[in-house]
């Protein structure tokens, strides 16, 4: 059948409007990986613990240990929830222009600055940084189409994490084989910071957010999915029920429903746990191993600092794991609980070799594999819990996650690492770590067998009994996930899943969960590789 002219006439401007489309596409990926892999591109950043030490600032230990970096986390604490509202509000690209100015406010500061106090307002100025870098996770995703946000995710990912790989690698070499002194490897660091500050200045800013600027209509966002999960009841007569009604349809006030419902789930409530505990610790332990390296061997030659190569091997390894992890298919709502519990207590054995070791290859390859085994559990984490929420939840969901593991932060950093407090020298810090995973892993290990033991007492026909007596759910039942979706990996689609409290479609997919600069999820507020500046 031979189209008619009227046919063609269509067909050639639509195609013409589609490779068009496709180029600018192109073109937004490419500069938006670009700006990430320079923003990463920080050479000094794995030296600055023994910049401070060194003779250029002759700053002591407990100085470094008990005074200055306490003001890292306190500082997170008070920006994190601002900068997070102002991220959205401003819709994005102001925050990253902030994020660039504040990076080259530390190094300047790192440079310029001879007293405690300007090293604190350093610190501070970094925690800015660490808070900002939700802007980029979720500047990408509100660009380009829900079908591309998979795609868009894996470009990002590589982008980051090979900038850290490629920044690391670089300091080392310009300090092993270059022999180029610390201060200078500043500079260095302060034009790459500025550079990347220059490119902020062209990127693209949205007409929309996630959410306060939701009126504007764009073709390449997606619809509210809050909007699809509940029926809404129509308002009552009179003023009073319209506005009632209105309150009730506020996107606020469903978002907090829709979470009083979430949070019933086990799976959810274990894996947010999960997020919260682990990676308290995790940052904890990542700001101050460069101490610790300091103290089993202190640098007196840049030279002889291999701080860089060790970070380099920690990124190449956890991009290794959380890869891997990608293709563990097990029964995660029976597993889940044993996993963590494992890779726990092996945390708690690297640690407690950490505390003791005098050996600074072997302090190295510990920092390692500590952080490579956290960063297998990210993926898996980020696909339970976004599995079965919607976007807009699941941005508050890991809000409030990153929020309480910065608050339990800040909180033992208080207690243990403050001068006013505790003030714990570095080794003993680090066993007070030690003793912190060791607990959690036990704590999960008991839940572990508690759960085998309940499985089985009820057998397999529980989840029939409970559908029959809650047809459409209820927290004291939890309705486990088909088996082809507890066998799934993080990777693979995952296809709408039926909503377990009112039967409706609904979901998100794991590739619409915009990843952070270290791997974690858009909303995360800041679990990146960086986040723990030595």
């Amino acid at each position: 059948m031979v189209p008619s002219d009227q046919a063609v006439e269509k067909q050639v401007p639509e195609e013409a409007v589609l490779g068009h489309q496709l180029q600018s596409w192109q073109c937004l990926v490419s500069y938006l990986c670009f700006y990430g892999f320079m923003a990463q591109m920080r050479p000094g950043e794995s030296f600055i613990t023994p910049y401070l030490l060194g003779p250029e600032k002759n700053f002591t230990k407990e100085q470094v240990t008990n005074e200055i970096m306490p003001v890292l986390f306190y500082s997170y604490l008070a920006v994190l929830v601002p900068i997070f509202l102002l991220t959205d509000y401003l819709r994005y690209k102001p925050v990253l222009l902030l994020q660039g100015l504040s990076y080259v406010c530390v190094w300047v500061l790192l440079l310029l600055g001879d007293s405690v106090l300007h090293m604190q307002l350093m610190e501070v100025c970094f925690s800015v940084t660490m808070a900002a870098r939700i802007a980029y996770s979720s500047y990408i995703f509100s660009l380009v189409r829900p079908a591309l946000y998979q795609r868009m995710a894996s470009y990002s990912r590589a982008a980051v994490l090979l900038g850290v790989f490629t920044s690391s690698v670089l300091g080392q070499l310009l300090v092993t084989v270059g022999h180029v002194s610390f201060s200078l490897l500043n500079y260095i660091t302060l034009a790459f910071l500025t550079f990347s500050l220059g490119l902020t200045v062209f990127l693209k800013r949205p007409k929309r957010s996630l959410f306060f600027n939701r009126s504007a209509p764009a073709h390449s966002a997606a619809p509210c999915e809050l909007d699809q999960m509940r029926p809404r009841p129509c308002p009552g007569p009179g003023k009073l029920g319209r506005a009632l009604g209105a309150c009730r349809d506020s996107f606020l006030v469903r978002m907090l429903s829709e979470l009083g419902h979430s949070v019933r789930r086990p799976q959810l409530r274990l894996w947010c746990l999960w997020w919260v505990l682990s990676s308290a610790g995790y940052y904890l332990v990542v700001s101050y191993v460069h101490i610790l390296w300091n103290v089993v061997h202190p640098v007196t030659d840049s030279a002889q600092a291999y701080n860089g190569g060790a970070d380099a091997a920690s990124t190449l390894l956890s991009a290794i794991t959380s890869f891997s992890a990608g293709f563990v298919k097990i029964r995660w709502a029976s597993w889940s609980t044993l996993v963590i519990a494992a890779v726990t207590a092996v945390q708690a054995g690297l640690v407690y070799f950490l505390s003791v070791t005098e050996n600074i290859w072997l302090c190295y390859a510990a920092f390692v594999l500590f952080r490579g085994a956290y960063q297998f559990l990210v993926p898996i984490a980020t696909f339970q819990i976004a599995s079965s929420l919607s976007k807009e939840l699941c941005a508050l969901v890991f809000g409030i996650n990153t929020f309480l593991a910065t608050v339990l932060k800040s909180s033992i950093t208080l207690v243990v690492v403050d001068k006013r407090v505790l003030g714990l020298e570095v080794r003993s810090q680090f066993f007070v770590y030690f003793m912190y995973f060791l607990v959690l892993s036990v704590i999960y290990l008991t839940g572990a067998v508690l759960g085998g033991l309940q499985s089985c007492q009820w057998g397999p026909c529980r989840p029939l009994s409970c559908l029959q007596r809650w047809p459409q759910g209820h927290r004291g039942c939890h309705l486990p996930l088909p088996q082809a979706q507890e066998l799934r990996s993080p990777w693979e689609k995952t296809p709408p899943m039926p909503s377990v409290l009112d039967g409706s479609q609904g979901g998100l997919q794991p590739s619409a969960v915009p990843l952070s600069p270290d791997g974690g999820t858009k909303a995360s507020l800041g679990p990146s590789e960086h986040e723990a500046k030595a």
